[in-house]
């Protein structure tokens, strides 16, 4: 029995000698979790609606003309301000490469900014001009911190203005032309995502559609005069963009 016992403390030794040996070591220290950080990407296509104003500048000079005693070519026919509400709406894709953003984007907006000055010509005359549209096509490039995103653009932009000389005492001698013009425009925003799939921006942009020339008859189809009138506008605009594909 002296002997069985032996045996048993013998075989026993060592597990007793591991676990007292496993219970000197200090334990591991224990580290806070890491934080996984995800990062927004601008890559994928959007749509939304703005809303903002616009102010416009109007000059106007004598043009070419066949009317006797006209003024000589180039002559300052006045100019006037204007300025008035905007909203529309816009579409556009964009592609991120680390944090910068390069995208297109178009849009179409809805106005009314009208203005007027007296002719200095002739007599009696108010001069008018009335913005009813702009449409853009625009490149944009941008530089992203996380679910911010700075960015300057700049393209091609157009618009459906009314030019109007009001010939008083009676306004159906008006003499109107309404054209379709083109120019171009460069501007700078910022845009910040709510969420992953909206965001909401702010920019300015300036728009130059350069010098037309505009021929006025009046409510009988006579020639009144050819008018050169150079047009140039500034916009603010704040957003929201629904956000898909990214």
């Amino acid at each position: 029995m002296k002997t069985a016992s032996l045996v048993v403390v013998a075989a026993l030794s060592p597990l007793v000698g591991g676990v007292a040996s496993a219970a000197d070591i200090p334990p591991a220290p224990a580290y806070p979790p890491v934080a996984i950080v995800i990062r927004l990407t601008w890559t994928g296509c959007y749509f939304g609606g703005n809303g903002g104003g616009l102010w416009v500048r109007n000059d106007t000079t004598f043009g070419p003309s066949n009317v006797a005693g006209s003024p000589a070519l180039g002559a300052s026919l006045g100019g006037h301000d204007a300025n008035g509400w905007l909203a529309g709406i816009q579409i556009g894709c964009n592609y991120q490469v680390s944090n910068w953003v390069f995208g297109a984007q178009g849009g179409f907006d809805w106005t009314d900014a009208k203005g007027s000055h007296p002719d200095p010509f002739f007599t009696g005359t108010t001069d008018i001009t009335r913005t009813r549209q702009l449409m853009e096509m625009t490149w944009r490039v941008g530089y992203a911190w996380n679910r911010f995103l700075g960015y300057i653009k700049a393209g091609g932009a157009w618009e459906r203005i009314d030019y109007v000389m009001l010939i008083t005492p009676t306004p159906y001698n008006a003499a109107a032309s309404a054209r379709e013009t083109g120019g171009w425009t460069v501007g700078i925003g910022g845009e910040y995502a709510i969420t992953d799939w909206l965001s909401a921006f702010l920019e300015y942009r300036y728009l130059d559609f350069g010098t037309c020339t505009n021929t006025f008859v009046d409510g009988f189809g006579r020639f009144i005069g050819n008018v050169n009138i150079r047009d140039t506008k500034n916009l603010v605009k704040a957003g929201l963009n629904l956000r898909f594909g990214g």
